[in-house]
């Protein structure tokens, strides 16, 4: 009987794993495409508010899951990077609104500025003068707004591995996604190099701030940049990159045609959805234009004459992934619809923003890929493949 019941404890032990998220390998690695439309819809839903609360939210869900699922990847390590800016960003629009003075009014004084006298063309214009907190209010929203929209595109930077993103791109697609993922990978890459040097710098006992240091660490980042870039060169001209196959001149005029009236299609639909007069037709015209561009790609996908080697596939995980992106950037656009004034905080009279209940926890649905991605190994045993 206690052997019986000691083999079930067993048995119940070994299923536990089964519900968790499984070690991260090569063949179940999350595509690259799923962080990025996860990251996407949390920045959809970012540039839907400017309650500074659910902006923090935002943000404190993008950095739990990259703190939870990120590698030591060299793109891995530039979220720091993106705080930077988005804390840069709301500084620069705090010095913009004070010097440049902004159209909110207010009552309440903070200080005063000299004004610089302007022409008279220069009606609505100033520059210095009275600097109210109704306006510096106004723009710590618009530039929280903006900075959480930069961190969760960071997300996507520090999560999604660059080549496996250039792999899923369509052939049509193949030659602009590499000089993408060459610009989203520099400054990764240029992060890296200068953490390396100044911990080199450290351990010989050399000083690492100020104006001299700075010089001379940027001179090898540069070199080390230009290096990689000549290697990657070197290495698409061994592999014979730029060849094409030769298609019929009927099939280039048809993936012309496809490609351009799609595109018009998709800039009349996304216009009618934003009209209130074109909301009958804008639906329709939006999905024809997406199928046309769709086949545009398909077909312009025959000049290409390279092969996939072990294609991403999109399992169950990668889905719940970029659908959980997706349902925060729905409901976020619901609630701006049923209920605007919680989303958007009125600074006069001034008053403290309110955490609305449903948006919020909708915000939280974007935790799900730090349950159900696979857990990366630890930095000591991690080697990226690509």
């Amino acid at each position: 009987m206690t052997g019986t019941t000691a083999g079930r404890a067993d048995t119940a032990t070994h299923r536990l794993p089964a519900w968790r998220a499984p070690a991260a390998t090569r063949s179940n690695a999350v595509p690259a495409g799923a962080w990025w439309l996860w990251a996407l819809g949390l920045a959809t839903a970012a540039s839907r508010t400017t309650n500074p609360l659910l902006l923090g939210l935002l943000v404190g869900v993008a950095g739990y899951v990259v703190a939870a699922r990120r590698t030591d990847a060299p793109w891995a390590r530039s979220y720091g990077m993106f705080i930077r800016i988005g804390l840069f960003v709301i500084a620069v629009r705090l010095l913009f609104s004070v010097f440049l003075g902004s159209p909110i009014p207010g009552t309440h004084t903070l200080f005063t500025l000299p004004e610089v006298p302007l022409p008279d063309w220069a009606k609505g214009v100033r520059i210095g003068g009275r600097v109210t907190a109704e306006q510096m209010l106004f723009a710590l929203y618009d530039g929280a707004k903006l900075a959480a929209l930069l961190i969760c595109v960071g997300a996507a930077n520090s999560l999604a591995n660059p080549a496996r993103l250039l792999k899923s791109l369509p052939g049509a697609l193949y030659e602009a996604g590499v000089a993408v993922v060459v610009a989203m990978t520099f400054a990764p890459n240029m992060v890296a190099d200068v953490l390396r040097l100044r911990t080199a710098r450290r351990l010989r006992g050399r000083p690492t701030g100020g104006v001299r240091a700075v010089l001379q660490i940027g001179l090898p980042v540069l070199e080390g940049a230009l290096e990689r870039s000549v290697a990657v060169a070197a290495s698409m001209d061994a592999r014979g990159y730029g060849r094409t196959a030769r298609v019929p001149a009927a099939v280039r005029h048809t993936t012309n045609v496809l490609t351009l009236g799609g595109l018009l299609g998709v800039c009349a639909g996304t216009y009618g959805l934003l009209a209130a007069e074109g909301a009958g037709y804008g639906v329709s015209l939006l999905v024809a234009g997406l199928l046309a561009a769709m086949a545009g790609l398909r077909l312009g996908g025959a000049r290409s004459v390279r092969t996939r080697y072990r294609p991403d596939r999109w399992g169950v995980r990668a889905w719940l992934i970029a659908g959980s992106g997706a349902a925060v950037a729905a409901a976020m656009i619901r609630a701006g619809t049923a209920d605007p004034a919680a989303l958007h905080p009125g600074v006069i009279p001034l008053t403290a923003p309110v955490l609305p209940l449903w948006p919020a926890a909708a915000v939280l649905l974007g935790l799900l890929p730090a349950v159900v991605a696979p857990v990366p190994p630890s930095p000591t045993g991690f080697q990226e493949q690509v």
